[in-house]
């Protein structure tokens, strides 16, 4: 079959496109036609149908008036979007359309355009932003679940979007017009990573479709190995922001007595933060930022850290950080928030502390530490078992194949 991808990023940027050029990769080597929609960028990788795709904006860049009023109507619907999907989608007559990352650049204004064509549309669901107009559930460092039910009038209240109350009120009004519209009830199948998301996309009662749980695989090509050598140091990698927990991180390393090693490997916006904060408390010689590493640099990091660390404080969903750690043979430790501690055993894949807490999290890192030599071999190939059977890529490619045929067939019993 011919199925058309869409993300509004069609580089790596994060997990989403990690998921994005995953499946097209695997669907490829199952013998199906992938074909893109995506915005226009300069890091964006090549790709035949990039005359389609739409006009790239930057929300936070410095922009003038006039483009911010027109970057804000585009926030609501993209008049772009709906003619370039159209045409994209006459030239090239795909069996099924599958969504990922489209608020805010792409607009769901994509969603009528696919469906005057009668072709069945999946979205995977990498956020909340179906539920939540900032698409974090989180204001001021903390989660919140006022606009669950459609009460949007609070994320204006509190400035949920980035503190702006202009910013706040577009998201606001975007997820107003598509509750208004129904817009989500044009989506056949919706697909969580965690089911913690499933779940809350039930209670939100905005979603009428199909959901299912389905966890995040990883790509076709990991080597799974759970002889990698323990170089004794902890890891964090990925985005440093303030959800994501990191300064809770150091501070539970700063009140460890036994003055084991922390490597960060990323960079965002609270990064001067957290590297003030080491250097006024003498942490130099034990916590090191280093910045952000990709390929085989990165691989290297975790293939021999001690232990790997996601002590998130937001709703995570299905992290790749800690499949990948897991794939490698590492334990980790996880936050009990969101779809973390779906994937994490406490005590046989690693361990579950609770988030904001410094002293939990010290005594997480210290059980690992704690470890003997056939403890931690043993926690070490039950992480690798896990994640060969839980992320399998070919297991999710069955459980996904499955579904587009059963929906594109429902699509022609209905003319």
């Amino acid at each position: 079959m011919k199925i058309l991808l869409v993300n509004k990023y069609h580089y790596v940027k994060g997990g989403s496109e990690t998921y994005y050029f995953g499946l097209a990769d695997l669907l490829t080597k199952l013998g199906h036609e992938v074909i893109y929609f995506s915005m226009a960028d300069i890091n964006n990788k090549p790709c035949e149908q990039e005359k389609y795709f739409v006009s790239n904006v930057d929300f936070n860049s410095n922009i003038s008036t006039l483009q911010k009023v027109k970057a804000g109507f585009r926030v609501l619907y993209s008049f772009e979007a709906k003619k370039n999907i159209s045409a994209l989608i006459e030239q090239e007559h795909p069996d099924i359309v599958h969504i990922n990352l489209v608020h805010r650049h792409i607009t769901l204004s994509i969603v009528r355009a696919i469906k005057k064509y009668n072709i069945p549309i999946v979205f995977t669901i990498h956020d909340l932003n179906c539920v939540c107009p900032n698409h974090e559930m989180l204001v001021n460092g903390h989660v919140c679940e006022k606009c669950l039910h459609g009460r949007y009038s609070n994320c204006i209240k509190n400035k949920c979007v980035k503190g702006s109350t202009a910013k706040s009120t577009l998201a606001a009004i975007e997820a107003i017009n598509y509750k208004r519209m129904k817009i989500y009830d044009d989506i056949d199948l919706y697909i969580t990573p965690s089911y913690f998301y499933k779940k809350k996309l039930e209670e939100s009662g905005i979603i009428h479709s199909e959901i299912i749980h389905i966890k995040n695989f990883l790509p076709t090509d990991t080597v799974y190995s759970d002889n990698n050598p323990d170089n004794g140091y902890l890891l964090y990698f990925g985005r440093i922001s303030e959800e994501k927990g990191v300064l809770t991180l150091v501070k539970a390393v700063e009140k460890l007595e036994n003055n084991i090693p922390l490597i960060i490997l990323g960079t965002g916006p609270i990064e001067d933060e957290i590297k003030e904060y080491i250097k006024a408390h003498n942490l130099g010689n034990r916590i090191k930022a280093l910045g952000f590493k990709s390929g085989d640099e990165l691989k290297k990091y975790v293939a021999e850290a001690k232990c790997v660390i996601l002590p998130s404080e937001w709703y995570e969903n299905g992290p790749y950080t800690i499949m990948e750690a897991m794939s490698q043979g590492k334990p980790v430790i996880v936050t009990n928030y969101g779809g973390l501690p779906e994937i994490v055993e406490d005590g046989k894949t690693g361990f579950i502390c609770s988030p904001f807490d410094s002293d939990d999290l010290k005594n997480s890192i210290k059980k690992v530490c704690s470890l003997s030599d056939a403890e931690y071999k043993a926690m070490s190939s039950c992480a690798v078992e896990k994640a060969k059977i839980e992320f399998s890529p070919v297991t999710y490619a069955q459980k996904l194949t499955q579904k587009y045929n059963e929906i594109i067939n429902n699509h022609k019993k209905k003319g």
